[in-house]
């Protein structure tokens, strides 16, 4: 329930928004458009909430993690509340009565606020459409310089309502100003004064190994101060100062033990960055660390698991292992699956690990050769009841969320699915 509360939040303030314009009605100016303007001002004002909302979890506060279920978690609402706000700026741009004879400074102001916002938020619903991919040349990288912008188009569509002729609601609009604030706030401290209040810790690369053709094992070790209160299956973000490409933070999760004395984190070279990093890092360079992030814990589970790990998805559950250390506490059932052999990492270590642990049983699945894996497999080597276990998956969207749905038709509880939702996009 804890998890969830932080989504409850943010429903309760949308409706409290539109309960504040129903109690504290505007004054009927007479206007032929009167109901129109209304619902345009409900409207706006709702936009204005749920933007907010969006740009203040995007500054990553950590105390916040728990009240919706880690970081992944509140990105997946970010996601959530920008499209929601995206989607309402159309209706209340058909809503609101127009005038296109008296047009005044908030006009223009609106329509540069509609279109900033637009040109930023399709590439991200739409990145493969080929005239919004060259806005953000189909990187990541470019995709989030052009999202730092978003924050001024709210800005500006703020002072568009207080340039318009607008109704007279002194109470409602003072509270809109609220989240107005709240909003203005988590974009300065995002965007300005983040990399002053933030906990930014220096690291330096101790080693760069390459565990095949396109993964990188990254070794850091911190100069002086290492990241408070780690615990496996967490990740961070990380950018690298002395080269201009990797000087852009990432996140990427911990593949070492909590109580290791370096951190290290498994990428693999899938994008520009990924494949820059993949070529260029090495050691002796400076990075900057922030974090650790998530709540991706086998610990808080019970005593029956299924791990699933797609790929890269293996790395959080790296970490796990690598802090069992001989002593799990719970029966395990993990499946690592590649496409083929040479993509697979650290299986001497995933084997050596199983034969040190009786209560971890280790699958490995090479997709290319031994066919895909499925939930009806997993279920039958779990004894054919799985409705007690508690699942543990990261790997490929697609993956993660077409095993989900077959978990859930295996009666096993929502509430025992968890998986990494490690996408920032």
């Amino acid at each position: 329930m804890k998890q969830r509360l932080g989504n409850f939040t943010i429903v309760v303030l949308v409706v409290m928004t539109v309960l504040v314009w129903v109690v504290f009605p505007p004054v009927n100016n007479g206007s032929e458009n009167f109901m129109r303007a209304y619902a345009g001002e409900v409207l706006g004002s709702i936009l204005i909430v749920l933007m907010s909302s969006s740009l203040f979890l995007s500054t990553r506060p950590k105390w916040a993690e728990p009240f919706f279920g880690g970081l992944d978690k509140m990105y997946l609402t970010h996601r959530r509340t920008s499209t929601s706000a995206f989607l309402l700026m159309f209706v209340h741009l058909l809503t609101v009565p127009i005038s296109t004879t008296n047009l005044r400074l908030g006009n223009y102001l609106a329509m540069i606020s509609f279109l900033g916002i637009v040109s930023i938020v399709l590439p991200t619903l739409a990145p493969r459409i080929p005239f919004l991919s060259k806005l953000t040349n189909s990187t990541y990288e470019g995709w989030k310089k052009l999202h730092r912008f978003i924050g001024i188009f709210f800005i500006t569509g703020f002072i568009h309502s207080l340039t318009i002729k607008g109704l007279d609601a002194f109470i409602a609009i003072n509270w809109v100003q609220i989240f107005f604030i709240i909003g203005t706030a988590s974009y300065l401290y995002t965007e300005v004064f983040g990399r002053v209040f933030k906990k930014y810790l220096s690291y330096a690369v101790e080693a760069v190994n390459h565990s095949n053709g396109s993964t990188t094992e990254v070794v850091l070790r911190a100069k002086k101060d290492p990241i408070p209160k780690q615990h496996a299956g967490q990740f961070l973000f990380v950018r690298f100062p002395q080269d201009k490409t990797l000087n852009e933070s990432h996140p990427f999760t911990i593949s070492s033990a909590p109580r290791e004395d370096v951190l290290r984190v498994t990428i693999k070279a899938c994008g520009d960055y990924t494949r820059h990093l993949f070529s260029h890092l090495q050691a002796g360079m400076d990075a900057i660390v922030e974090g650790a992030y998530g709540m991706f814990d086998y610990k808080t589970g019970g005593q029956k698991q299924i791990w699933v790990a797609g790929g890269i998805g293996v790395t959080p559950f790296l970490s796990f292992i690598r802090d069992i250390d001989g002593n799990l506490a719970h029966d395990v059932d993990f499946y690592y699956t590649v496409r083929h052999r040479d993509e697979a990492i650290f299986l001497d270590e995933l084997e050596a690990a199983a034969k040190q642990n009786p209560r971890l049983k280790v699958y490995i699945r090479f997709s290319s050769t031994d066919g895909s894996l499925t939930v009806d497999e997993i279920v039958k080597n779990a004894g054919g009841n799985i409705s007690g276990h508690y699942i543990y998956m990261c790997g490929p969207l697609p993956m993660v969320q077409a095993f989900e749905k077959k978990f859930l038709e295996a009666q096993v509880s929502a509430g025992n699915v968890h998986y990494e939702e490690f996408n920032f996009r």
